[in-house]
């Protein structure tokens, strides 16, 4: 069963970038505003267990059409403090490996509160 847990203000997540780490149901939560939407990832690296929403927020290197590199700046990508392993807040895809993925949860607002359902 989901249940729907408060987590922040919408005020609390009003910049670029901002994040917000809150326990629901027993679980370190972080929601992180990337382009203008917010996005919820479990605060636990599933490389060694480390606190992964801590870590910086950084944007990210991706092939461009003609095979060359580009950084792309929006800032989606938390790298963890432990050991440098790199996840995409959006997706919980990490960039190390694709047999990696850090949980996700939906993200709700409603009268000015936001709300994560786990």
């Amino acid at each position: 069963m989901t249940d729907r847990h408060r987590v922040a203000s919408v005020d609390e997540l009003a910049e670029e970038g901002s994040r917000v780490i809150s326990e629901v149901a027993g679980q370190e939560v972080a929601v992180f505003r990337v382009e203008g939407e917010l996005h919820a990832l479990a605060n636990y690296c599933v490389h060694q267990g480390g606190p992964l929403c801590e870590g910086p927020l950084t944007g990210r290197l991706s092939p461009g059409e003609d095979g060359a590199l580009r950084y792309e700046e929006a800032e989606s990508v938390v790298r963890c403090p432990w050991h440098g392993w790199r996840f995409d807040v959006r997706t919980g895809e990490s960039l190390q490996s694709d047999r990696w993925k850090a949980p996700t949860y939906e993200v709700e607002v409603e009268d000015g509160e936001v709300y994560v359902s786990r």
